[in-house]
């Protein structure tokens, strides 16, 4: 399969978990991927710098508007919803919080997956409520490829185990099987 981005989301005890994923993605690496992870909405710096210590890819917060492109890992703005539009570009929105969380990513993920359709990865991570469940549903809906970190691995297991009892995932995996399964995809 010809994919065309992945979208990671997660929450409670994911950030050890992305920070290994975005390390192991070489500089060259041929997708976007888009973070939405919640984050304190008034911790405006810090986040990114963290992860960029470890990765390779460059990796920003996109402004609205934004065009997507291939090498680049992209995370979702403190407080702000991310969407992916059509015509391959980001928009950003301090609309109500969805699931208690600002960004949210059911939001991130439906847009992704309208958008994307089947050539699109959608992962969900550690996390402590059960937002993504449904975006990770709308993945799998529009054809795209399901993963969730195993349960058994997880710090916060709510997310996954949410996202598995909304839909049928395509695959449950530790984190060095993500990370296997993403090279792979180079």
């Amino acid at each position: 399969m010809d994919y065309k981005a992945v979208i990671i989301g997660g929450s409670a005890g994911s950030f050890q978990v992305v920070t290994k994923i975005v390390s192991s993605l070489p500089a060259n690496y041929p997708l976007p991927v888009i973070l939405c992870l919640h984050r304190l909405k008034h911790v405006r710096s810090g986040f990114v710098e963290a992860l960029s210590i470890k990765a390779q890819m460059p990796i920003v917060e996109p402004n609205d508007k934004e065009p997507i492109k291939s090498g680049k890992i992209y995370l979702a703005p403190a407080n702000y919803h991310l969407y992916v539009e059509l015509g391959n570009r980001f928009s950003l929105s301090t609309e109500d919080a969805v699931n208690h969380s600002r960004p949210s990513i059911d939001l991130s993920f439906f847009s992704a997956s309208y958008n994307y359709k089947r050539k699109l990865v959608g992962i969900i991570l550690s996390g402590a409520n059960k937002d993504g469940a449904l975006g990770l549903k709308s993945v799998k809906d529009n054809g795209g490829l399901t993963i969730v970190q195993d349960p058994n691995e997880c710090q916060v297991p709510t997310m996954t185990l949410a996202s598995m009892n909304a839909t049928n995932v395509d695959h449950v995996f530790s984190t060095n099987k993500i990370i296997n399964f993403l090279l792979s995809l180079a």
